[in-house]
């Protein structure tokens, strides 16, 4: 009920394209929020439909790559004309070759309402990992897999980019269908 809510007031929200892009990217791209503010035009693989994160964006300095449903895409189309021409996919309001702000999500959050006992951006993780595996019922390895954290596969590697990626692409289009379900009816 609580997420429900947090989604409509997302979709509600009337900031700069920019914070209202990564405020709604946030709970559907459950990334950690430094590498949503920092994200690139030049990250964006159009064709196969991810966003690839170098190694050095990333906390465990892996490249990690995250599958993009139609959601994320159908919210960087419309983002394309305004900030296309800028490095970052959502640059600082004053355009001088940073990224957006790391409060800004943070203070969208706040301005709708929400305190930080109630939700943080980093908060979205936690709340995917819960209900992909508790309610939607993927695999856990996929789940943490997307969430960038260390899986050892059977070769007792700490991590691989493209491990389950055809299955992380299908998880991450039901998640995105779920978040826009739970809108619009309460129980799923």
């Amino acid at each position: 009920k609580e997420l429900r809510k947090i989604l409509i007031s997302i979709d509600g929200y009337s900031g700069t394209p920019e914070i209202r892009a990564a405020l709604k990217l946030t709970p559907i791209l459950f990334q950690r929020p430094g590498e949503i503010r920092q994200m690139e035009w030049k990250e964006i693989n159009w064709g196969n439909e991810y966003w690839e994160i170098p190694a050095d964006k990333m906390k465990m300095r892996f490249a990690h790559i995250v599958p993009l449903p139609t959601q994320a895409l159908d919210i960087l189309r419309g983002l394309e004309p305004i900030t296309g021409r800028d490095r970052y996919v959502m640059p600082s309001a004053k355009r001088d070759g940073r990224p957006m702000s790391e409060n800004g999500v943070r203070t969208a959050l706040r301005s709708l309402g929400y305190s930080n006992d109630q939700v943080t951006p980093h908060g979205f993780r936690a709340t995917a990992r819960t209900i992909l595996d508790e309610i939607l019922h993927f695999r856990v390895d996929y789940i943490e897999q997307q969430l960038a954290h260390a899986v050892k596969d059977t070769n007792g590697r700490a991590y691989n980019r493209t491990k389950h990626l055809p299955e992380r692409k299908q998880m991450m289009q039901v998640w995105a269908d779920y978040l826009d379900d739970l809108k619009v009816k309460l129980k799923l």
